[in-house]
């Protein structure tokens, strides 16, 4: 009995591979004719609300079959773990032209007869970088117009099933799921897969990869793109080569497609900054042995004789400068006259980026057919949350037709909420920084007492001070408040935009993009713009230090000046932002799919389906590209608005961003269930960011090189109060201390030990000394500094501005031989239509009433006339 039930079991397991054995791991229904355009699933648990999703699920596939799918599930039993079930999706040809008309989808109609471009005679010595022309351009180019069922002769139609590419297939099918009604709930109507989702009716919705990323597909039918995205691609090794653009906007959609030409076009423009970056880098290098100010420093003559007063209150000592020496040394690195000339070179490198991008974006649009897409973008993006929510309706001035909309008070009720809600949030980030400066006034004592105190540490006290490893150590605590925060702030800003209910997904992603980009703006750089702009600023003078709430005393800079410190801050949250990135990229996902990938690899394809195997995949979602932007225009605020103090950031954004490129596309075509394909013609709001970005990079950089760097009082010294001619820097650090006389401390600030009975200490700072009649009062030459210091910044902004202006106004944004290549695609494309209509209307007249067949006959061929003459 036991046995006979063994073969049974047997029986149906075999019978199961049978049976399945065509369409298992295929991307076609069990006709292997139809192709599967999407897939829902879901568990049929037995709870309370089983009998109501039950419901909603065969209205809602009832209305899908009326709308003209053909749909196939797959039982439960069939799947791996016997408890899912699949509904496979697939649009009929008549389903897929109505739709395609619906959405303006623009098709081929003739070869394109335009002859390519002359060729670059670079292009033998970039071979090595070039991929198989297949690959790089999968289709042949073609004039495109709008489809149109009425005229389904005049399109290249050769194969009904393979005229609209997967992705076209999967993006109408999308556009039907999103608007389907499933019922009526609460006197409302109820539609959209979006809903169904939410509320756990379908527990997944996707469309399908074509293949395994590892072989081809057994089905001489699959086109392996994803297989061939992933070896010519997604892996590392081929760092070095271009990316197949045009594959992936094939597969993955326009919208996808232009986010990694934005990212290799900003990792190629970046080779160019980082190699200015680092010669200016390895200039400070070369030079700081000539450095006369670290010279001094350094000298037990001079640094070794000056006593500095002690950095905090009571419990400091008097130290001598020349404990500062390395740390001097490595302020040179940074801090030197190539820093100006980068600063400025940063400022054009922007422009020239951002208006390249523009010709670059210009071309893309001309290739991928989305130069009319603006129009399209307004009629075809309504939000179906928007339809459902808003109940009140109005004529549209422009259609004539009745719409729904938001009530203007409702709208500023909404947005009241929304500002205030993201205030208190840039509040409690201001909040943040504050209780990490306090930390920094707090522990520095703490450490100069250590320092000074524990034997194990004086090898290193020369070259980790006090400062540093305050700065050190407040620039780690302030990176993990920046984490928490981040994830914290990412699910209010969703709420709260999800709760102002825009009306289109352009108006939904611009209000999203601005709130959260706000947030990290002042997230990722108040603590860099407090280090640059305002420590050491507000110290006040030994005798009258000025304090923070009346009881912490503020930092003071190195005598070497606060450059150092900000590299120190930029470095940190830069590269520390840049590897959690990469390991929530890749790693996490990774783990997530581990157990799904091994089963994939295990069971034989028969009983491991392809829409099982997407399914055990990550979600992308529709905000996964949003952070992906996010992620680098952040990095390009580090790259610009503080690099005039490290230079060797567009170094470390460039090494980034060549991981960046092949991190994205490794998990997006192994790790990812394949997003719906999407269009879009631009990066979107994004352009104006950058270009915000850009315009403020000129105003911090030249803040950073006037008041945090030491350039422009060594400059004025250098010009007017130098007394060697022989050596001008020499007695400059001297000449940048003051000297305050010991007696005059008063009981909160005075030390409680001085060993040594000095009699004076020094200070940074440019202020009479005690034996003046104006005594600690700023001298003339502070005031000279500081006239040469904002001279500096308007003389910089205005010279930068200028060129980048200039720059803007000399390079056109489209390219002159695209703008001719547009005018000539329309001009044929129409051509090509009014002979069309010509030819139907000659068929008409040899049938029909000729009279106003003949007016038509007439007004076309002078539709016809003026075509030729523009």
């Amino acid at each position: 009995r036991q046995s006979g039930r063994r073969y049974n079991l047997f029986l149906k397991r075999r019978l199961r591979i049978d049976k399945r054995h065509q369409s298992k791991d295929s991307i076609f229904f069990r006709d292997g004719v139809r192709r599967i355009d999407f897939v829902l699933s879901y568990v049929d648990d037995l709870n309370k609300e089983w009998e109501k999703k039950l419901e909603r699920r065969r209205e809602f596939e009832s209305n899908l079959q009326k709308a003209g799918l053909e749909l196939e599930t797959e039982d439960k039993k069939e799947s791996e773990d016997g408890k899912i079930y699949f509904v496979k999706i697939h649009a009929p040809w008549e389903v897929l032209i109505t739709y395609a008309e619906v959405l303006n989808i623009k098709v081929p109609i003739k070869e394109n007869d335009i002859p390519s471009m002359v060729e670059n005679p670079l292009d033998c010595m970039l071979a090595p970088l070039r991929l198989p022309e297949k690959v790089m351009h999968p289709e042949p180019d073609y004039f495109t117009a709008p489809f149109s069922k009425d005229k389904q002769e005049l399109y290249l139609i050769n194969d009904e099933s393979t005229f609209f590419s997967p992705s076209m297939r999967n993006r109408i099918v999308n556009y039907i799921l999103t608007r389907c009604p499933y019922g009526t709930e609460e006197g409302k109507k109820k539609f959209g897969i979006k809903r169904l989702l939410n509320n756990g009716t379908y527990s997944a919705a996707y469309p399908l990869h074509d293949c395994q990323y590892w072989k081809k597909a057994n089905d001489p039918n699959c086109d392996n793109e994803r297989y061939t995205l992933y070896m010519e691609w997604a892996r590392f090794l081929q760092f070095y080569k271009e990316q197949p653009l045009d594959l992936i906007r094939k597969y993955y959609g326009e919208k996808i497609g232009i986010y990694f030409a934005w990212l290799g076009f900003y990792t190629e423009m970046l080779f160019l900054a980082a190699v200015v970056g680092l010669i200016c880098f390895l200039y400070g290098l070369f030079t700081m042995d000539e450095n006369m100010s670290s010279k001094e420093i350094c000298d037990p003559a001079i640094g070794g004789e000056i006593i500095m007063c002690p950095l905090c209150d009571r419990e400091c000592e008097y130290w001598r400068l020349n404990t500062t020496c390395q740390s001097s040394e490595y302020s040179h690195l940074f801090d030197n006259v190539a820093t100006l000339f980068f600063a400025i070179f940063m400022g054009i490198w922007v422009t020239l980026f951002l208006e390249f991008w523009k010709r670059r974006q210009a071309r893309l649009k001309y290739e991928w057919d989305l130069v009319d897409f603006e129009e399209e973008q307004q009629q075809l993006q309504l939000r179906p949350e928007y339809e459902a929510k808003c109940t009140q309706k109005k004529k549209n001035p422009v259609t004539q037709e009745m719409e729904p909309y938001l009530p203007v008070t409702s709208q500023a009720v909404r947005f009241c909420i929304s500002g205030t809600t993201v205030l208190f949030w840039v509040s409690l980030i201001i909040a943040s920084m504050i209780a990490v400066i306090v930390y920094r006034l707090a522990v520095y004592a703490a450490f100069a007492s250590l320092m000074e105190n524990t034997q194990t540490l004086q090898p290193i006290s020369g070259l980790l001070t006090p400062q540093l490893a305050t700065s050190v150590t407040a620039s780690c605590l302030n990176f993990v408040i920046i984490m928490i925060l981040n994830f914290l702030y990412e699910k209010i800003a969703i709420w709260i935009t999800d709760m102002e209910i825009p009306r289109t997904h352009m108006e939904y992603e611009n209000r999203l993009t601005m709130k959260m980009f706000l947030f990290q703006f002042v997230n990722y750089y108040s603590s860099c713009f407090y280090v640059a702009f305002f420590k050491g600023k507000f110290v006040g003078y030994p005798g009258a230090y000025t304090y923070m709430f009346n009881r912490w005393r503020n930092e003071e800079c190195d005598p070497a000046g606060c450059l150092i410190e900000l590299t120190t801050q930029l470095t940190i949250v830069m590269a520390g932002k840049q590897i959690w990135g990469n390991i929530q990229e890749a790693i996490v996902p990774w783990i997530c799919n581990w157990w799904g990938r091994r089963k994939a690899r295990n069971n034989p394809e028969n009983l491991y389906s392809r829409w099982e195997q997407d399914h055990d995949l990550q979600i992308f979602g529709a905000l996964g590209l949003f952070y992906e932007y996010l992620e680098m225009v952040i990095q390009f605020g580090f790259i610009t608005l503080f690099v005039a103090s490290f230079p060797l950031a567009p170094l470390l954004a460039l090494m980034n961003n060549i991981l960046e490129i092949r991190v994205d596309s490794w998990k997006l075509t192994t790790q990812y269930r394949r997003p719906v394909a999407a269009k879009a013609h631009s990066i979107g709001v994004w352009q104006e960011i950058l270009n915000g970005m850009a315009i403020l990079s000129v105003v911090t950089n030249a803040f950073i090189v006037a008041f945090t760097s030491d350039m422009i009082p060594r400059l004025v010294y250098y010009y007017a109060y130098s007394e060697n001619e022989d050596s001008p820097m020499s007695g400059y650090i001297n000449n940048s201390l003051s000297v305050f006389q010991i007696s005059d401390f008063p009981d909160r600030n005075k030390p409680k030990l001085n060993p040594e009975n000095f009699v004076i200490c020094r200070y940074r700072d440019y202020r009479y000394p005690p034996d003046h009649e104006r005594k600690y009062l700023h001298t003339m030459q502070f005031w000279h500094i500081l006239a040469a210091k904002l001279a500096f910044i308007i003389i910089m902004e205005h010279v930068v501005f200028i060129v980048k202006f200039f720059v803007a106004w000399m390079i056109p944004d489209v390219p002159a031989d695209v703008k001719a290549r547009i005018k000539r695609e329309k001009y044929l494309t129409q051509k090509i239509l009014h002979e069309y209509e010509l030819e139907k209307l000659r068929e008409r007249l040899c049938q029909g009433d000729k009279r106003p067949t003949e007016k038509e006959f007439i007004a076309t061929e002078g539709r016809m006339e003026l075509s030729r003459a523009m």
